[in-house]
């Protein structure tokens, strides 16, 4: 006999309501800029400002209510000569605060060749400057976490000695970790290739475990769920991660073949789900609230850039809620006694089941639009910084 969720619609929304109360997503700033691909930059009436990106983001968390915080790329958000007080204030002009702070060590020039993994010295010292320069911009601004990206690694074989890079990256990151202030994370993100097609140098989840581990008690993992190889088992990925207490974040996209940043769940919304499906098993098991930071991270390249930020808190609060209704306590019965159907159909029918009805009584309650994206449609919003943005020179950066 399998195990079916409740099929009482109370029991469904208050899972739901309880669910989504603490589900919290934090929207990427560059996301609000005009962005292309390495063909060429598709313009759209972006933001080109801070104050912009902070703008367009809070209509993204009026409409949902699940998104009180912005990501900053410090070059792009936060560059040389700002006053983290006039980050603050715009902040709170548009109802969000500013969120985890990314350091920005891969576009100059000077880290061609890599940076806290770099040969030379005086790279390493530059990069690893720069990352505290962000901890210290990080910790003004009351932001948790600081989440380096490195494009590290090597396109030719024989071309660099990887042991010393990764001595270098151990150095460098410790460095950083140690300079955190005591409420302060440092989550760790992996890639296996691109723009390095040889070796990474933070290539998959258990080197930026490695790395975490040696930088000490404040760092953990962060799981990009585009970064990793066609087939991979992002699930099981996190399972260890929280078994191991290691999982620090996610930066949310989907993808057909390698690290497309597509919108979450486009490609295969049964992984997402399965993904959120051991989080909340994770939870029920030990009776504690896993302390993962959710973050989008995708290319607005082609649909609207505020309406797909929209579609996918929508997407995620949907699946967040399937995995939410899931009988764990069935499950857990099914897997011991080892009836493989019944647990799968577990799975499957929390999977199938329409939440949609409960999202939206849980929007009710909080007095949000039944519709999100109608809302937002509905507000004038897109017409209004259309014509306001109208005939703007581009930025000079794709990400200005």
């Amino acid at each position: 006999m399998t195990s079916k969720p409740s099929s009482s619609s109370s029991s469904i929304s208050e899972a739901v309501s309880a669910a989504l109360d603490g589900l919290k997503i934090e929207l990427p700033s560059w996301g609000f800029a005009d962005t292309g691909t390495r063909f060429g930059k598709f313009l759209q009436p972006a933001a080109k400002t801070t104050e912009e990106k902070f703008a367009d983001a809070g209509q993204v968390h009026k409409f949902t209510g699940a998104c009180p915080t912005v990501a900053l790329h410090v070059l792009w958000d936060v560059p040389p000569g700002t006053k983290t007080s006039d980050v603050k204030a715009l902040a709170e002009r548009y109802g969000v605060k500013p969120g985890s702070i990314s350091p920005n060590v891969f576009q100059d020039q000077i880290y061609k060749h890599g940076s806290l993994a770099n040969e030379h010295a005086s790279v390493r010292k530059h990069a690893l400057d720069h990352i505290l320069d962000s901890v210290r911009i990080a910790r003004e601004l009351g932001s948790r976490d600081v989440t380096p990206w490195f494009a590290d690694g090597s396109n030719f074989p024989g071309t660099t000695n990887i042991r010393a890079r990764k001595r270098w990256m151990a150095e460098g990151l410790k460095r950083a970790h140690d300079a955190l202030g005591p409420e302060q994370r440092l989550l760790i993100e992996y890639k296996p290739f691109e723009p390095a097609f040889y070796h990474t140098d933070i290539a998959d989840w258990g080197m930026a475990l490695t790395l975490a581990r040696f930088c000490g008690p404040k760092a953990r993992v962060l799981v990009d769920t585009g970064h990793h190889y066609q087939t991979q088992n992002i699930e099981q990925i996190v399972a260890w991660l929280l078994d191991e207490e290691m999982l620090g974040g996610f930066h949310f996209n989907d993808r057909r073949y390698a690290d497309d940043d597509l919108t979450l769940g486009s490609i295969d919304p049964y992984q997402v789900f399965r993904i959120f499906a051991e989080i909340r098993f994770y939870e029920w098991e030990t009776k504690r609230t896993a302390d993962i930071a959710y973050m989008v991270d995708q290319s607005h390249n082609l649909k609207g850039k505020i309406e797909e930020m929209i579609q996918t808190v929508m997407t995620a609060q949907e699946l967040y809620a399937k995995a939410a209704i899931i009988d764990f306590e069935a499950l857990g019965k099914a897997q011991q006694e080892q009836r493989l159907i019944d647990a799968e159909n577990i799975y499957k029918d929390a999977f199938s089941t329409d939440v949609r009805p409960a999202v939206r009584e849980w929007r009710k309650s909080k007095g949000l639009g039944e519709d999100p994206l109608a809302a937002f449609r509905a507000s004038g919003y897109m017409e209004r910084i259309t014509r306001e943005r109208a005939g703007r020179a581009s930025a000079a950066s794709s990400y200005a």
